[in-house]
């Protein structure tokens, strides 16, 4: 049974998280990867499959090594989905900062 992931499903995960971060700044192997973390390499390649079954990693052939690589386009969907969320938070602490520059202790 395939089951279907999407992007928000994969970034549920923390380990899932850091490797996004991890791969950020520079491609790295599976074998890179892996050596960032606690577990056993078979649960970062599981990992590395859910991630690029999502389309937030890519993979690169170069030789006999695979690269990962971030999916930047993939990371939009995540982005407009917060957006709103952003803006709410922004509007809601713009108005307490107004209200507290207004404010005047009672003496």
């Amino acid at each position: 049974m395939n089951l279907r992931r999407d992007v928000f499903q994969a970034i549920a995960d923390p380990t899932r998280r850091g490797i996004l971060m991890l791969v950020a700044s520079q491609s790295l192997t599976a074998g890179a990867i892996a050596a960032n973390f606690d577990t056993a390499r078979p649960t970062v390649s599981k990992h590395l499959q859910i991630l690029t079954e999502c389309e937030l990693l890519k993979q690169e052939q170069n030789g006999r090594q695979v690269y990962y690589h971030l999916n930047p386009e993939k990371l939009k969907t995540i982005a407009e989905f917060i957006e709103p969320f952003r803006k709410m938070w922004d509007d809601r602490f713009n108005k307490l900062e107004a209200i507290m520059k207004n404010y005047k202790p009672e003496e």
